[in-house]
């Protein structure tokens, strides 16, 4: 990493904490192969993670983001709120203060999905959200001249 390269903010939904704590270990990997120090700051749940973004973009100490969490879906149309909503809210940061953020909030019917897609050794999508951060970092240089 260059010595002044901004690090990453990971910002995780802890609801479902041992799946938190498996994307975050996929990203933190993915981050420190490609020579990039991180932060990490931990949210009730996914609906919290674009508004701590939010407040992480203003503060211009980041390079980019990578949101991790996980929507599983229940017996009532919460899921659908949730899921939307946060997946939205990203976007709509990513497109609105151009930032890199990787997204790897999970949005599931249930928790074997949930686990084989956070898995390290399945779909490790905590790597290809912090993955998808670094692409963004990339074009960005790229676009800027950089």
């Amino acid at each position: 990493m260059a010595e002044t390269q901004k690090p990453i903010l990971i910002v995780e939904g802890l609801f479902y904490q041992e799946l938190a704590d498996e994307l975050r270990a996929g990203a933190t990997l993915a981050l420190e192969a490609a020579g990039f120090s991180h932060e990490v700051i931990g949210v009730p749940g996914a609906l919290e993670v674009p508004a701590v973004i939010a407040m992480a973009i203003q503060s211009k100490k980041y390079a980019g983001f990578v949101a991790l969490g996980t929507v599983i879906r229940g017996q009532t149309s919460h899921y659908d709120y949730v899921a939307g909503m946060s997946i939205r809210a990203l976007q709509d940061l990513a497109i609105q203060k151009r930032a890199a953020i990787g997204t790897g909030i999970l949005t599931v019917e249930n928790p074997d999905q949930a686990w084989a897609r956070a898995a390290r050794d399945k779909g490790n999508k905590g790597a290809r959200a912090a993955e998808a951060c670094l692409s963004l970092i990339g074009a960005q240089a790229k676009l800027s001249g950089k």
